[in-house]
Order: C-alpha cells, then sequence, then structure tokens
C-alpha cells in the first residue's frame, strides 16, 4: 500500500463517514453492499468474521474482528464499535492468530495491482479456516474510464473476472459475483437516486452484473 494513501486515509479519518457516504451517492452504495452483507449473512452461523480494512468501522456490524492499517480510521470504528476486536495490520500481513470462518474485504483491492493481489489471497488462504469463505470487492475494466494523473494512486487499478479468476484458481473456488453500481448514479438527480436502488440491486444479480462499476467475488477456500 503506497505511502500517499495511508496518508489520505489518516487525514480524512475524522470526516470520512461524512464526505464518502454522507452524500446521496455514498449512501446509494453504502445501502447496496450492506443489502449484499445481509443477504449472506443471514442463514449463517459464523463464530469469527473479520472485517479486513475496516476503516472506521462502516461494516463491522457484520464481523466480530476488524483490521485497518490507518491508526487514524481504527480509533474512529473503536469509538463505534467498542465491543469489536481491532488491530492495526495490513492486508498482506493480518495482524491475528485465529482462523476465521469468514473474511470480508471492501473498498481496499483498488487500490492493489495483481501481485499485491495475490499477496492479499495467500494471507486470507492462511487465515481462514477449511472451507472458509473470502468476499473482496474489485473495480471492473469495463467500467474504469480513464483517471487524471492526479488521480491515479486512488483506485485506479481494477480487473476483469478472468483477472480474478486466474489468480485465484488454484487455492479457490469462486462460488459468486455479483455486481455493485450498474447506475451511473452520478448522473441521475439526487432526489431521484433512492428509486434506482432496488432495481440496481436486482439487476446486479443477472448477466448485466458484467457492466458494474464493482464486483463482489465470493470465494471458497479449497
Amino acid at each position: 500500500m503506497k505511502t500517499g494513501i495511508l496518508d489520505y486515509y489518516n487525514n480524512l479519518a475524522k470526516t470520512y463517514d461524512e464526505n464518502r457516504f454522507g452524500n446521496s451517492y455514498g449512501q446509494y452504495i453504502d445501502r447496496q453492499e450492506k443489502n449484499f452483507l445481509m443477504s449472506f449473512f443471514k442463514d449463517k452461523k459464523y463464530s469469527k468474521v473479520l472485517d479486513l480494512g475496516c476503516g472506521t468501522g462502516r461494516l463491522l456490524d457484520f464481523a466480530t474482528h476488524g483490521a485497518d492499517f490507518s491508526e487514524e480510521m481504527l480509533d474512529m470504528a473503536r469509538k463505534k464499535h467498542s465491543g469489536k476486536i481491532l488491530l492495526k495490520g495490513k492486508i498482506s500481513k493480518i495482524p491475528f492468530a485465529d482462523e476465521f470462518n469468514c473474511i470480508f474485504c471492501f473498498h481496499v483491492i483498488m487500490h492493489q495491482n495483481i501481485k499485491e493481489t495475490e499477496a492479499f489471497l495467500n494471507e486470507c488462504y492462511s487465515k481462514l479456516n477449511k472451507k472458509g469463505t473470502l468476499i473482496f470487492d474489485y473495480p471492473t475494466k469495463r467500467r474504469q474510464k480513464v483517471v487524471s494523473p492526479q488521480e491515479d494512486w486512488h483506485a485506479s487499478n481494477c480487473f476483469t473476472p478472468k483477472e480474478i479468476s486466474e489468480i485465484s484458481e488454484k487455492r479457490w473456488k469462486i462460488e459468486n459475483t455479483t455486481g455493485i453500481l450498474l447506475f451511473p448514479i452520478h448522473r441521475i438527480p439526487k432526489s431521484l437516486r433512492k428509486f434506482f436502488l432496488p432495481l440496481d440491486i436486482l439487476l446486479c444479480k443477472t448477466f448485466l452484473k458484467n457492466w458494474a462499476s464493482y464486483h463482489i467475488a465470493i470465494l471458497e477456500k479449497r
């Protein structure tokens, strides 16, 4: 993880929730991701779930443990989730000796190249129990636009489903994928965005997910 990204998140920690998810665009993504997690976990009885790259704790309600590389972000998470076990660590060096039933990692792989993503997959493999599940999202190349140089460090890494399959196939079985953010919601009036959400969630479960901005991959440890 590049130093500039760590500085960015450390500096943004106190206002991150408001700046990133306090507007209608961020809320749209937040609700779509939480809908996915609620659906996934509803029939699971996992005793240990890790939110890897937990940030300020937006998704910690779905986890027992959390880890993040930013101490400033973790401080915010601790204030909101005093009952969770939270430690500082990287996605390529998870700071827990525990074996988890499930690890999920959102809005992190966008910062990783393929080599770094492979290191992430290997580390998660070592921290999951037998038949453990890994969930992560990544920007799709089909929807990724050309970014300006000053944005190049942030969320510029994207992948095709084939690339994810190729780097994971030896140790993982891809159980399923779903899409996030099919509609170009930033071009839709703010007052109307919430009406597109149910349809977006539905269509992202069909073949149209191939045109979504992000994919969520569900991998099972072989």
